[in-house]
């Protein structure tokens, strides 16, 4: 990546979004982990469905619709009657509404929405990480009573990402997920973890002992790869929760190698 994608400081002021126009760069189907993910998160579907019309923004959806739209197709799969906003800093990218999503011009201010659910993927990872919790609580401040944001990456075809679950009280989650075929071991996420944890990935942070702990885990489990790497990586898992690694186990069959974590276990050393 680019050096500059390290650096871009976000700007703000009155009357204006606040970030820095990013790179844009995306692709049909790049956010499909953390689109199904979302689906079938049990928080976000009763989110979802305790609202007549719940609002989802997409924060920084770059220079094409596309992953936006097939956002709200996700959603409108636990309640057809939500509504969709897409926020893009940079006014050249705000397009006309189409497949029944609207596009706008703002930032993590939101435009002065106070949606249930907010998504930032690819954003923060191009902002200096000093600019990171800021964000985070200019987003989190305007949500919804009992609201969400979602601040992820993930690599230019969407086969490696990683996610923050977020509400008022602060991250909730991490997410590690990638396509069962795409890694050796599940350390290759590394390259890809939230902007909030890519540079703690050094010895004596949780994030590098949960990334070893996973590796440990995965090759102990090599007895289960003639299953495939879905089987070998649930076995894995087992074995990651069973050493006291507080694992949120999926409710359902996932297509996705995941890794659902509290935040408590990996949050950086101050």
């Amino acid at each position: 990546m680019p050096d500059h994608a390290h650096n871009l400081r976000a700007k703000r002021g009155p009357g204006k979004p606040f970030g820095v126009i990013t790179r844009g760069t995306t692709g049909v189907n790049r956010l499909r982990r953390s689109d199904r993910w979302t689906r079938y998160h049990p928080r976000i579907q009763e989110l979802l469905r305790s609202s007549p019309q719940p609002l989802a923004v997409d924060c920084g959806y770059g220079a094409s619709h596309t992953t936006t739209v097939e956002w709200a197709r996700w959603l409108r799969q636990v309640n057809p009657s939500t509504e969709v906003v897409g926020l893009e800093i940079a006014p050249e990218r705000v397009l006309a509404p189409r497949n029944g999503v609207r596009f706008e011009l703002g930032g993590f201010e939101l435009a002065g929405y106070r949606p249930h659910l907010v998504r930032a993927f690819n954003v923060l990872r191009q902002y200096d990480v000093s600019d990171v919790e800021e964000a985070w609580q200019t987003v989190t401040q305007r949500l919804a009573p009992g609201g969400v944001f979602i601040e992820g990456t993930c690599d230019e075809v969407g086969r490696l990402a990683s996610w923050l679950l977020l509400d008022a009280t602060g991250p909730l989650t991490l997410t590690l997920a990638w396509d069962p075929w795409a890694v050796e071991k599940p350390s290759a996420l590394a390259e890809r973890l939230p902007k909030a944890l890519i540079h703690r990935n050094v010895p004596g942070e949780p994030i590098h002992d949960l990334l070893a702990a996973a590796d440990s885990a995965w090759d102990h489990a090599a007895a289960w790869a003639p299953h495939g790497p879905r089987v070998r990586w649930a076995h894995a898992r087992v074995e990651l929760a069973a050493a006291g690694w507080p694992i949120q186990v999926p409710r359902r069959q996932l297509r996705d190698n995941l890794l659902t974590i509290g935040w408590e276990a990996v949050a950086p050393h101050v």
